[in-house]
């Protein structure tokens, strides 16, 4: 079962969709859009997590640009790329903690909250977890996340992060700078997928890995299973 819910905060309010699982309580997972929006792509991914027994919470990153796009990896890279370099990250992680804390109360919850993110879902994930207060964090291939490396000490949730050994956007170097920070920090790891570019755990993208793709998703299907409390 799927729903259109409003998360509300001091200065407006904003859509997220919604996806829950068969039986409740349960905890909750807050998804985290690319830069398409929350698209089929997204959708099908919080349908995903419901199937495997979460509540799955995908909230509209871009609300304060355009509320409620949805744009497609085929077709819109302009518009997708424009709202991306306009996109407030400092705004985004107080709008998404809003998000989490929405989650904690949200009936049917258990208040057990974790994240995940995908693009630059993957670097809010990042940053949700080092600003506020989050059960599990789940990071796919997320841009810029090299830049705020001075903010990983504030980090004390389990954390997994996954990226693409070849991904176009994220390059060598900021993968090991980001490995050398987050190396021996307890609870978290992160995975590397060879031959895999970026986005390669998009459904139907153009650099859809099925092997990689299976592989990362049945590993944060298993953290988030262990740290939030679903047996």
């Amino acid at each position: 079962m799927s729903e259109i819910l409003n998360i509300k905060v001091p200065d407006g309010s904003f859509s997220a969709y919604v996806a829950r699982p068969k039986q409740e309580p349960a905890p909750a997972v807050v998804v985290l859009q690319e830069i398409f929006g929350v698209n089929t792509d997204m959708r099908q991914t919080a349908d995903e997590l419901a199937a495997l027994g979460f509540i799955a919470i995908c909230p509209d990153l871009f609300w304060r640009q355009v509320p409620n796009v949805q744009l497609s990896d085929k077709t819109d890279w302009d518009q997708a790329a424009k709202l991306y370099q306009a996109y407030d990250v400092n705004q985004g992680a107080v709008d998404i903690i809003a998000a989490v804390e929405w989650a904690r109360t949200l009936p049917g919850a258990t208040g057990q909250v974790g994240v995940v993110g995908f693009c630059l879902g993957g670097l809010m994930s990042y940053l949700t977890a080092a600003r506020g207060k989050i059960d599990a964090a789940v990071s796919y291939y997320g841009g810029r996340t090299d830049e705020f490396l001075d903010e990983a000490s504030n980090i004390t949730a389990p954390m997994i992060m996954h990226f693409g050994e070849e991904d176009e956007y994220i390059s060598q170097a900021a993968q090991q700078a980001i490995k050398a920070k987050m190396h021996g920090k307890p609870g978290v790891d992160i995975f590397s997928y060879p031959g895999c570019a970026h986005a390669f755990a998009r459904h139907h993208g153009t650099k859809f890995d099925e092997a990689a793709a299976h592989l990362a998703n049945g590993r944060t299907a298993s953290f988030f299973k262990k740290h939030l409390g679903l047996a």
